[in-house]
């Protein structure tokens, strides 16, 4: 589904022990509004680990890095574990210019970041 009005569609599921959020289109400052507020809701859930499916993102510049950043700071904070799955080319690129593959764990799959021993 394309964007409307350059803002992020965002897909929200639960799983037993998982929140996996899904932003489709480009995350980057003027869209970032439905990623920021589905993020705030999956951190107050009583879930361990929070999935961003990364699969839909076509773009993210520094301010959707940040937003993710922050998100996973919040989720830390809450006891839990936030993690990447599904990032194209350009998601990784950014995440090793901005040096944030150290600190954010990224998966090739959903189902791989779901099935991982995190703790």
């Amino acid at each position: 589904m394309e964007p409307d009005g350059g803002q992020l569609d965002v897909e929200v599921r639960q799983t037993a022990h998982a929140v996996v959020v899904r932003p489709e289109g480009e995350l980057d400052r003027d869209g970032e509004g439905p990623l920021r507020r589905a993020l705030e809701q999956a951190v107050a859930a009583p879930a361990v680990l929070l999935v961003v499916d990364c699969g839909g993102l076509t773009f993210c510049d520094s301010a959707g890095l940040d937003l993710l950043l922050g998100a996973r700071e919040a989720v830390e904070t809450a006891g839990g574990t936030l993690v990447l799955a599904e990032p194209g080319p350009a998601i990784i690129g950014l995440l090793e210019i901005a040096g944030a593959e150290e600190v954010l764990r990224v998966y090739s799959t959903v189902a791989e970041a779901l099935a991982a021993d995190i703790g």
